[in-house]
């Protein structure tokens, strides 16, 4: 495949990074931190340690996205080592469950809070299919506008959109200081880490959820070759992107806090709305619909990365290859974008949409687990990677390796029955590859070998 003709800049990169991040969780994740741990102190602790470790992770993708210029993110990085089997099975959940289902997740919510911005109220049955209804649309208006050029039109949207996240986020934090410095808000602040849960169980719990909410910190590495100065824009973009999202997060909380009492903060299911029902009080209206606009850069960003996900493992003959088909004249993946879109709408359907995230969560730190054991053993193997690649002390991917197999093995025992279905899933694919991809699997079957050889482009 030729180089990548539209490239995105530093502005357009960090706006993906932003756009990806900052999302429906700094509005509801903070009350589940504090139902975990029980105190403001632990709370912000475990916001700044989640905001420290996706850093730490990010910068170590730095280094494997910089000597590995493919785009794909993990499945590239485990393909490189010839790791097939895994890359295939961490694959299989991304492309298949994880991504599809955030992204149908994130458009109901993007039509829930919209109905609640206008006050709609209908029967349950009229409710469902206009937030169905809602979430496509949104779904299918950003596939049509993804068709076209990087540089010339998706870049400007993504950036407009981390523009208005960052101002509805800043409309909190304003507010919440008016209230922490002019109405007294500091009754929460005056005995921070009073009936702390020092549980390490719960302490591992909570950080997963803040760990959810800075995700996407590695959305660079899935559009590598689309990355304009990779060696220049990526460490920039991160810096700036992460180091940002941190201190807005940090605030936010604070802003909760002082708003908020304890009871409220505790059952509350939408922190933002509640703050907004008690700061705002004739203007809360606002809140549900700029919460649900945001959520729009959400969804662009979650599009991006989960198409150039499926278009690098189509590249790689492990699906049907016309996936990676690019459109020649705005570069687009089209044929990825519109799979990924109708799997995510065909996923929309099932259950539990949140409980299947959680099960692939464990799947997601596992394959990351690895992809840092992979750049370990290149710095030791001293095997040939890209001549401009940036290098992080040997020490960093050695302790985030450490940091996801820990996250892992605690919630394993804290949890070991949605660890039980992430591991069943990850073994799934492992099969499946070795059934159906694994080019010396069957032999005997020349009919399903040719129909293979066929449908991915081998013959």
């Amino acid at each position: 495949m030729g180089a990548r003709t539209q490239k995105m800049g530093l502005l357009g990169a960090i706006s993906y990074i932003i756009g990806m991040i900052v999302g429906s969780g700094i509005f509801i994740t903070p009350s589940t931190i504090y139902r975990q741990v029980h105190s403001v102190g632990l709370s912000l602790v475990i916001w700044i340690v989640s905001a420290l470790i996706a850093m730490l992770g990010s910068f170590c993708y730095i280094e494997m996205g910089t000597s590995i210029r493919m785009s794909g993110g993990d499945f590239a990085y485990l393909c490189f080592m010839k790791w097939y089997p895994l890359a295939f099975a961490f694959m299989s959940i991304g492309c298949i469950i994880n991504y599809p289902a955030t992204l149908a997740i994130q458009a109901e919510t993007f039509a829930e809070y919209i109905m609640k911005g206008f006050d709609v109220e209908m029967d349950p049955t009229s409710t469902f299919w206009t937030r169905k209804f809602l979430g496509f649309a949104i779904i299918f208006l950003l596939l049509f506008m993804n068709f076209f050029s990087l540089k010339t039109f998706v870049q400007k949207f993504s950036i407009a959109a981390s523009i208005s996240k960052i101002l509805t986020t800043l409309l909190i934090i304003g507010t919440g200081f008016y209230f922490l410095i002019f109405k007294n808000g500091t009754s929460h602040f005056a005995e921070p880490f009073a009936n702390s849960n020092w549980n390490p169980g719960v302490i591992v719990t909570a950080l997963f959820a803040g760990l959810y909410s800075y995700d996407g910190w590695d959305i660079l590495n899935f559009g590598l070759e689309e990355i304009d100065q990779p060696r220049r824009t990526m460490p920039m973009a991160l810096i700036f992107g992460m180091s940002g999202i941190a201190i807005i997060y940090v605030a936010m909380n604070v802003s909760y806090f002082a708003v908020l009492d304890a009871g409220t903060f505790n059952s509350s299911q939408a922190v933002a709305i509640d703050f907004a029902n008690t700061a705002l009080h004739q203007a809360r209206w606002v809140m549900p619909l700029l919460v649900g606009i945001l959520m729009v850069g959400t969804l662009n960003s979650t599009m991006f990365s989960a198409s150039r996900y499926l278009q690098a493992v189509a590249r790689a003959r492990m699906i049907p290859s016309f996936i990676s088909c690019l459109n020649p004249i705005c570069d687009s993946p089209r044929s990825a974008l519109f799979v990924h879109v109708c799997i995510a709408i065909a996923i929309s359907f099932i259950g539990d949409l949140d409980n299947l995230i959680n099960y692939v969560a464990f799947a997601q730190w596992s394959q990351r687990a690895f992809t840092m054991a992979a750049l370990v053993w290149i710095r030791f193997r001293h095997w040939e990677v890209h001549p401009e690649k940036i290098r992080m002390p040997i020490v960093m991917p050695i302790f985030f390796c450490f940091v996801c197999t820990s996250l892992i093995v605690i919630n394993t025992i804290d949890d070991f029955s949605s660890a039980a279905v992430g591991i069943g899933i990850i073994l799934g694919g492992f099969i499946f590859f070795m059934l159906f991809v694994f080019e010396k699997a069957f032999p005997r079957f020349q009919w399903y070998r040719n129909l293979t050889e066929r449908m991915n482009g081998r013959k």
